[in-house]
């Protein structure tokens, strides 16, 4: 038997996702949509499969009724298989009647749901990062070096450093330090000399000091011993890595391809725009390793007088004299004649309306979904199923860093605006 067959994937929803609100609002991190078509959790989700791991459990707590619809809808492995992606969502037991408190805690939680698997091997991930890994070389590392713990890390510049879990590592890969997003001081000591991981002079003077990536391989007995040992230690990186470092085996993996934890409203922004790109970071046109997500069955975009450059298009879209640059347009867009879209994330819709519903809703003065005619959008995110109306500007035209509009029909963070889920717009409103 392979070893690789005895490793189970723990991918981690994530908490309330304040930072990404409003997306967050109605679905879970991990649903938050992605590129047009994907959602976040697909990304982790198809790094195991590609990786041959397929005994996958996803762990959450709030919001996750449109998670558990998609995973459901689609994972599904040969009924020949051992394969499965499972949603457990944090439950209230005797022994355990409090939320999930931290990373380590929702493991602690769903250990009872995942024992009796005989495995010997975990794999902790995140659901909220998008890179592509071969998870077999993260476990080599660690069955070589017959670790305790495997930490992926990743060489990171001053500037991004004190957000991260920071390590140090000896000649060997061996992390000795291990320090939580240290500032000041704290942060200079962790500096380390990167050629020594591979890294070019230039490249190392760039990037001195080595991130934890938040995803982790754990020996399973070692992992329920670390559990077990303090049940008022809640989180990995805080408070299990750094105790594990003093007494055993652990080892660093460096990564050193494009990985961007999509944690905030911006950096959800900018890694999607990057997607339509000529040259993206992160290429979803890998035959080798694709990121796999439900299948629709929509038919292909109709598109007609429109000019479009450097955007990407998903399925069943029916753009009508669309002007647009740098722009997502999602599953189903509809956008009218005359709209024009710049540096901006349409999501699409979850339906169709006929031809019926259109003119009953706007016989009542509701616009239908999609964009209307004539309208402005630039440097924004339209989210799923939203309603905006003819001669709309969503322009941010008081480069305001943080609002919220009446009803919650728009926010604005970080100066980027935000059309919420199920938002309605009328004629003629700018913002």
């Amino acid at each position: 038997m392979s070893q690789y067959e005895n490793v189970v994937a723990v991918i981690l929803g994530g908490g309330a996702g304040t930072r990404l609100f409003p997306l967050t609002k109605e679905r879970a991190k991990p649903a938050v949509p992605l590129g047009g078509k994907y959602r976040l959790i697909d990304v982790p989700v198809s790094n195991c499969i590609n990786s041959g791991i397929t005994q996958i459990f996803v762990l959450t707590q709030f919001n996750s009724a449109s998670l558990n619809r998609h995973i459901a809808r689609t994972y599904r492995f040969s009924s020949f298989s051992t394969g499965f992606v499972e949603v457990l969502a944090a439950e209230q037991r005797i022994d355990s009647p409090e939320w999930f408190q931290g990373t380590a805690d929702a493991v602690r939680q769903m250990i009872p749901h995942i024992r009796d698997w005989r495995i010997n091997t975990v794999l902790i991930l995140s659901g909220d990062h998008l890179y592509r890994m071969d998870y077999r070389r993260f476990l080599r590392r660690h069955f070589e070096t017959d670790a305790d713990v495997t930490v992926s890390v990743i060489p990171c510049r001053p500037d991004e450093a004190e957000g991260f879990g920071l390590l140090k590592a000896d000649e060997d890969g061996r992390i000795v330090e291990f320090k939580e997003k240290p500032k000041g001081e704290a942060l200079e000591s962790m500096r380390v000399d990167t050629t020594k991981f591979g890294l070019s002079a230039e490249e190392s003077e760039r990037r001195p000091f080595l991130a934890s990536m938040g995803i982790y391989v754990f020996n399973y007995e070692r992992l329920i011993e670390f559990l077990n040992e303090d049940e008022k230690r809640y989180d990995f990186g805080k408070e299990i890595i750094p105790s594990a470092i003093e007494k055993y085996n652990v080892q660093a993996h460096l990564y050193r391809n494009y990985w961007e934890d999509i944690g905030t409203i911006r950096a959800f922004y900018e890694a999607n725009l990057d997607l339509a790109s000529p040259l993206p970071k992160f290429n979803f046109f890998d035959t080798e390793a694709p990121i796999y997500t439900r299948s629709r069955y929509l038919p292909p975009s109709k598109v007609q007088s429109c000019d479009i450059d450097t955007s990407m298009i998903s399925e069943g879209c029916i753009l009508n004299g669309v002007y647009a640059r740098n722009s997502i347009f999602g599953l189903r867009s509809r956008v009218d004649s005359g709209t024009r879209v710049e540096n901006s994330i349409l999501m699409g819709s979850d339906y169709y309306e006929s031809i019926e519903e259109i003119q009953k809703n706007m016989n009542l003065g509701i616009p239908p979904v999609g964009i209307g005619r004539n309208t402005l959008i630039r440097r924004a995110i339209v989210d799923k199923n939203t309603r905006i109306g003819s001669n709309v500007q969503l322009v941010n035209h008081n480069n305001v860093e943080t609002a919220d509009g009446e009803n919650g029909c728009y926010y604005i963070r970080e100066g980027i605006i935000i059309v919420p889920k199920n938002a309605i717009i009328n004629d003629g409103t700018v913002i």
